[in-house]
């Protein structure tokens, strides 16, 4: 009955429409089910053509005999898309309406995008530059980096599952651990190190992750056939005293926000609190001050968006969305910090992954800052266009009062040059959002891929730390893959001169 009543509303609404009309209906009815409506110009005909409406009709059930939407995956993950229902067994859309989506998306998309206009850039100024060899291989892929505060460590993992720690003060390295796969998480707590290795690196549906416990020389693995994760959180949620994990499963075509408890026994038993792929990093936060600590996370493959998830009894969230995006923005990194000095946390997001197979130059990548109207609704307030915008570090780095913020982008415009994969906005603190743009020396640049802001050497300011990653997601000009995967650089520290 519900789908001959909204098969009859089809026919309803589209009597007396142009094509165009009823394109652009059915565009709006089914394309935005699942995720915000993307706009039909932010990406090139050529692009929708050969790559985005083969797979949005594999999803609606619609063959294309020049698409096969289970190619390379094994016969097990051929096995769980069609469980999952990944690729509808039927149509759900008419041939007839297929043929007017499309049309309409045609009609309307671009030949080309526009640029991002050249900007003023300035030298970065009061910080030094310190190159640093964690080992004497050339090329790097470090899939981690933190900053360990109690021991004045800079912490690394990498594509081969090492795990180091560097201490600058007297530039010495030291191998801690080797994990099965790329680590993409160590945390240390007092019950021992947390280790998250992602199992396999590139897109997959097969669930090879796990989490590990390294206490002293023992190892304890905690939770096995996790589907890519990419972050992981501690925290005892229900203080009870037995700290929870929470795993940005990030996945593939599937994907979940997993919480893993203890049981009486000490084992871990797995819920699933978001089934969708795209999980990305999670904080937590006390979002409606009830007294329970909530989780806040970012989702990226097509739902993009910021979410939290107020928590009730028993481990249990309600959820709601803080912030949504177009499923195109390549959501990648967000931050919860007071960036207007009004006393409750505005959302800094920054969008740029362009892995996927729409590798051109976006105008809409970049920073993004949502200000917090003081009841957790946030309106975009500032944008500031990066191409290949993946990560941020935001803080007050000249201590002048305002917030400046540090940008990485993996994916730049490699035709500009020196190519801008790092940018420091200088706050100016003239108006609400006036920053100068600085950029790195030639000498330093590099394929920056992770950043974190620390108090390295200990001394009162912020310092910001690089790292390199030469394992590329996409076509480089040769002379800079050559020159990149040849640098034994792992590491640039840019050391605040402040103090």
């Amino acid at each position: 009955m519900r789908l001959f009543v909204f098969l009859l509303c089809l026919v309803v609404v589209s009597c007396g429409k142009s094509k165009q009309e009823q394109g652009e209906q059915l565009y709006a009815m089914h394309c935005a089910r699942c995720h915000t409506l993307p706009k039909t110009e932010y990406l090139t005909k050529e692009l929708w053509a050969a790559y985005i409406l083969p797979e949005m009709g594999a999803r609606m059930g619609i063959r294309d005999p020049k698409f096969n939407p289970f190619k390379g995956y094994s016969y097990e993950e051929q096995y769980e898309l069609i469980e999952q229902g990944i690729y509808s067994s039927v149509p759900t859309i008419a041939e007839n309406d297929w043929e007017l989506l499309k049309a309409y998306i045609l009609q309307n998309a671009p030949d080309v995008l526009p640029q991002i206009p050249k900007r003023q850039t300035q030298p970065i100024k009061n910080f030094d530059f310190n190159l640093v060899a964690l080992d004497s291989i050339s090329g790097t892929t470090i899939s981690f980096l933190d900053f360990d505060k109690s021991s004045q460590t800079i912490l690394t993992g990498d594509l081969n599952g090492s795990i180091k720690e560097y201490q600058f003060k007297t530039d010495k390295t030291e191998q801690l651990f080797n994990a099965p796969s790329p680590v993409t998480a160590t945390i240390d707590t007092e019950s021992g190190t947390y280790i998250t290795a992602v199992g396999i690196l590139d897109p997959s549906q097969e669930k090879e992750g796990e989490i590990l416990l390294k206490q002293g020389d023992s190892i304890t693995t905690l939770a096995t056939e996790l589907h890519r994760p990419v972050h992981t959180l501690i925290h005892d949620f229900n203080t009870d005293g037995k700290s929870e994990i929470v795993v940005s499963e990030f996945g593939n075509l599937t994907g979940s926000l997993s919480l893993l408890k203890q049981n009486d026994q000490g084992e871990y038993e797995k819920s699933i609190l978001i089934q969708n792929p795209g999980a990305m990093k999670s904080i937590v936060r006390d979002m409606n001050n009830d007294g329970k600590d909530d989780i806040v996370f970012l989702k990226a493959q097509g739902d993009e968006s910021i979410m939290v998830l107020y928590q009730k009894e028993d481990l249990t969230f309600s959820r709601d969305y803080l912030v949504r995006f177009s499923p195109i923005y390549g959501t990648s990194w967000f931050e919860m910090v007071d960036i207007d000095h009004d006393g409750d946390e505005d959302i800094i997001t920054v969008h740029g992954d362009n892995a996927d197979k729409t590798q051109i130059l976006k105008p809409y990548h970049g920073m993004r800052i949502y200000l917090n109207d003081g009841n957790n609704e946030f309106e975009e307030s500032f944008f500031y266009p990066m191409y290949g915008a993946t990560r941020s570090e935001t803080a007050d780095f000249d201590q002048d009062g305002d917030m400046d913020i540090a940008l990485i982008s993996t994916f730049p415009n490699y035709d500009d040059r020196p190519v801008n994969s790092f940018i420091y906005l200088e706050n100016t603190g003239r108006s609400e959002f006036e920053f100068i743009t600085r950029t790195l020396p030639e000498e330093a640049d590099g394929k920056w891929f992770l950043m974190k802001a620390a108090d390295i050497d200990a001394d009162g300011d912020q310092d910001i730390v690089l790292s390199a990653f030469t394992y590329f997601f996409s076509t480089i000009p040769k002379d800079l893959a050559e020159k990149w995967s040849a640098s034994s650089a792992d590491l640039l520290i840019l050391e605040n001169t402040l103090h």
